[in-house]
């Protein structure tokens, strides 16, 4: 069976040999504002969900880690797992934290639960969890949020059609309370890092299909860009008007906007993820019109998150839906 999307493939030298760095997978990721204490349960349910469904052997995933160097992951790695993810029966906050040391060690870390499954080392499967769980301060940072994200091989996708992917995704993300989310087609990578630039520029550039970042941090309730299953929550939902008016400005034939539960929406750009390509001309234009409807409330140009990577070229694709 042929693709129907590009092969992204990059090796790099191994000590057994040449290793697999870099895949085309597809990927959801979904912006929590809240902290831990709230997120435990819904958290640990997508995780069975999701390992139910992909399994937890070597053939998925190889390593993880809490948030400091990756372990290999074996039968008793999945005790340390839930125990990171579980939560006291008392609602915690760091401002109340009376361990100096521990409090300035989480400041440095940045987060407050951290959870990462993936297959780096032994080359990357296509599957992988990240969760990051953001400071818990009584009152948080304006526009600080935890976000999950859960990945998929492409071969998965093509195996059970993009119909069931889409199903799998939207009950995913049921289980959790986001302010926003989007799934499609992604270059892998392990967290909310990304990958590096220097060697997939050209091929982000040409498929503009295919999103490079990993969630972002500093969200509120703005949008991380425009994929192929774009989940917007109420207040992010309430600044464009609402679902009506959103349906009222968007006219692809192949654009849906799905009323959810909670106030929330499910835009989707197409029956299926789509890569574009730029040497054919494939702009993805339903894409296009989705970036200019939502442009006042996109998340803006971060200048400091690029890995090797010139602003101009970043900055080009960061806004690869709405220049012409």
């Amino acid at each position: 069976m042929s693709s129907a999307y590009p092969r992204i493939r990059h090796h790099e030298q191994g000590p057994d040999g040449d290793v697999l760095v870099r895949r085309e997978v597809i990927r959801l990721v979904l912006h929590l504002p809240f902290n831990h204490d709230a997120l435990a349960l819904p958290i640990q349910r997508a995780l069975d969900m999701y390992l139910d469904a992909v399994g937890t052997g070597p053939e998925s995933f190889s390593e993880y880690s809490l948030g400091y160097e990756p372990a290999a992951l074996h039968e008793d790695s999945w005790s340390n797992i839930r125990q990171m993810l579980s939560t006291s029966d008392e609602e915690y906050f760091l401002d109340d934290e009376a361990d100096e040391q521990l409090r300035l060690m989480q400041m440095k870390n940045q987060f407050d639960r951290m959870v990462e499954l993936s297959s780096e080392e032994r080359g990357v499967t296509g599957y992988g969890f990240f969760y990051w769980a953001r400071l818990p301060w009584r009152v948080p940072p304006k526009n600080q949020v935890s976000l999950v994200s859960f990945s998929w091989p492409t071969e998965d996708l093509e195996e059970c059609g993009p119909g069931r992917m889409r199903e799998e995704m939207m009950a995913l993300a049921a289980l959790l309370p986001y302010s926003s989310g989007h799934a499609g087609l992604a270059f892998s990578s392990p967290n909310l890092w990304g990958p590096s630039m220097k060697d997939i520029h050209e091929e982000a550039l040409l498929y503009p299909g295919l999103d490079v970042t990993h969630g972002q941090r500093e969200l509120g309730t703005r949008v991380d860009g425009v994929h192929w299953l774009n989940f917007l929550g109420p207040e992010v939902l309430s600044q464009v008007g609402g679902a009506e008016a959103l349906r009222s400005r968007l006219h692809s034939p192949s654009t849906t906007v799905h009323s959810l539960e909670g106030g929330r929406v499910l835009v989707s750009l197409g029956p299926g993820p789509e890569a574009g390509d730029l040497h054919r001309g494939d702009t993805l234009p339903a894409y296009r019109e989705l970036a200019r409807v939502l442009e006042p409330w996109l998340y803006p140009f971060p200048e400091k998150s690029w890995r090797d990577c010139l602003p101009d070229t970043a900055r080009r694709w960061w806004r690869r839906f709405l220049d012409e």
